[in-house]
């Protein structure tokens, strides 16, 4: 199979990438390397730098493709909050032009790698495809616009899509910026170098990690899965972790006697989130392998950054 990823120099992509080729399938990438780093790619992956809006690349980089996997979006809830234009602008945007390329180049399938951001706060956990979404940050609304331009156009132009909305991915190769960092790679880095852990908020805020094999494993199955056009399927782990409990993890998994500190908690945050995998096990026959501990564990061998000296 032909395949593009866009945003697939990003901790997601990467791993899709360097599974595909393994796998024996072509793949084409491209990215504006504003958070990833090709370096990390098989040789094997043609690899484009560029922007997912720019349409006349998009037009070389689709010919003879038969599934595209749209990853290429800013991903910061608190960052969106305060550049919500810019959010719109990459990941709307982005997702229309992407179509747009798609629709005049002709491609059998779309696989838009969404977010459990999009639920929101919700009474009923865990949380099921049918619930209404109620988006509480920039990104989360752009997430949710662009689930609705792919399924909208794709069902206008002939496409066959699926959305998949994955929730806290962590793993090996993860970005970590300097500010809003995710909080895996955070509290590693902090705990193997003796800092300290800050939690934003009481802590007792929950959360769905998923280890990056098993979101992989769920988009692969994605390509060649029947009976998916249209749907929306959630991807994690089915477990919920609290931030403190994930701390606490954390200072197990490293060895190292660490301090919490409280930080006023950030906005565009929920209280709560955890997936039913129910339809994910049906549509995908996806069943996640990796336990938090487990992950954790392996993002501490696989991953210089966070191996203890």
């Amino acid at each position: 199979m032909r395949i593009l990823i866009t945003g697939g120099a990003g901790f997601i992509g990467t791993a899709l990438a360097n599974k595909l080729v393994q796998l024996g399938h072509h793949v084409r990438v491209i990215d504006d390397l504003s958070a990833g780093d090709s370096s990390r790619l098989d040789p094997r992956v043609v690899f484009t730098r560029g922007d997912v809006r720019d349409v006349p690349r998009l037009w070389t980089l689709l010919q003879g493709v038969d599934c595209v996997y749209h990853l290429a979006a800013k991903v910061s809830v608190p960052e969106s909050v305060l550049y919500p234009k810019e959010y719109n602008e990459v990941n709307v945007g982005g997702t229309v032009s992407l179509m747009v390329a798609i629709r005049d180049v002709g491609v059998k399938r779309v696989i838009l790698a969404s977010s459990g951001a999009v639920y929101g706060e919700q009474k009923e956990q865990p949380v099921r495809e049918e619930q209404r979404p109620n988006p509480q940050s920039p990104y989360a609304v752009s997430k949710l616009a662009s689930e609705y331009y792919v399924n909208t156009l794709g069902a206008l132009y002939g496409i066959e899509t699926v959305i998949l909305r994955i929730f806290n991915a962590y793993g090996p190769g993860q970005f970590l910026p300097v500010s809003h960092p995710p909080v895996i790679p955070q509290f590693m880095k902090r705990a193997v170098e003796g800092g300290s852990l800050v939690i934003f908020g009481d802590g007792n805020q929950t959360r769905d990690f998923v280890y990056i094999d098993d979101v992989v494993d769920a988009l692969i199955a994605a390509a060649t899965a029947r009976n998916v056009n249209r749907a929306v399927i959630n991807v994690g782990s089915g477990e919920e972790t609290s931030i403190k409990q994930l701390a606490h993890k954390v200072a197990e998994v490293t060895g190292r006697q660490v301090q919490v500190i409280h930080n006023e908690a950030e906005s565009g945050g929920v209280s709560r989130l955890v997936a039913d995998l129910t339809r994910a096990a049906k549509l995908l026959g996806y069943k996640p392998k990796v336990k938090l501990k487990e992950g954790l564990r392996r993002l501490m061998e696989l991953d210089p950054r966070f191996r203890v000296s």
